[in-house]
């Protein structure tokens, strides 16, 4: 079976980047496997792997609703999911800072949570971004540079740069403190929770 492709438009790999962005834009399935950084969830008789921020709480057996992004590399295709739409918007957005691809923006929602990185990228926090979120300077700069004026003014808990810097003068590794602080829950609120919660996480 042959299958042609009628379009006024020139497929560019630009036209084609944005075509294919917008193709999958939910997924809704049965969880089949769960794994540490993506779950596959049946859709259509497909077993389709989501790569995640994180899988807790996906249960295998149970339904779940993704918001997806397809990202197109030369080398295939890869599907990012996320449990809240605006996630996977402000996920996007990381991806229109230069050179930043879908992993390094998957990354970054891994070491935080959307909300503080709107607030401290509405707030120019330099700090934030490269010693809790740990991005190099250049990086967190560029993305600084970029997309404060696109988050525009948020509101800036600056309340787990202090327990980083806490947990450094304490004894741990910038990369211990990263972790303990991602193993907070995110209901935690408040600095002196939030420092007794990665205490005992650590």
């Amino acid at each position: 079976m042959q299958i042609r492709i009628l379009s006024y438009l020139p497929l560019t790999p630009c036209f084609l980047h944005l075509y294919y962005k917008h193709m999958i834009r939910q997924i809704r399935g049965k969880v089949i496997s769960v794994g540490p950084a993506s779950t596959v969830i049946e859709a259509a008789g497909f077993g389709i792997e989501v790569r995640m921020c994180a899988t807790n709480g996906f249960v295998v057996g149970n339904e779940a609703i993704l918001h997806t992004h397809l990202a197109v590399k030369q080398d295939g295709m890869e599907l990012y999911g996320f449990t809240d739409a605006a996630d996977r918007d402000f996920f996007e957005l990381i991806l229109t800072v230069s050179g930043v691809g879908p992993k390094t923006a998957l990354s970054v929602l891994r070491r935080s949570p959307r909300e503080a990185l709107e607030g401290a990228i509405g707030k120019r926090d330099l700090n934030y971004l490269t010693k809790v979120v740990g991005l190099g300077k250049k990086s967190a700069e560029k993305m600084l540079v970029e997309l404060t004026d696109k988050v525009g003014p948020r509101a800036h808990d600056n309340a787990d740069g202090e327990v980083f810097d806490t947990l450094v003068a304490l004894g741990y590794t910038e990369r211990e403190a990263r972790k303990a602080l991602q193993s907070i829950p995110e209901q935690t609120v408040g600095k002196d929770s939030r420092l007794k919660a990665a205490l005992s996480a650590g």
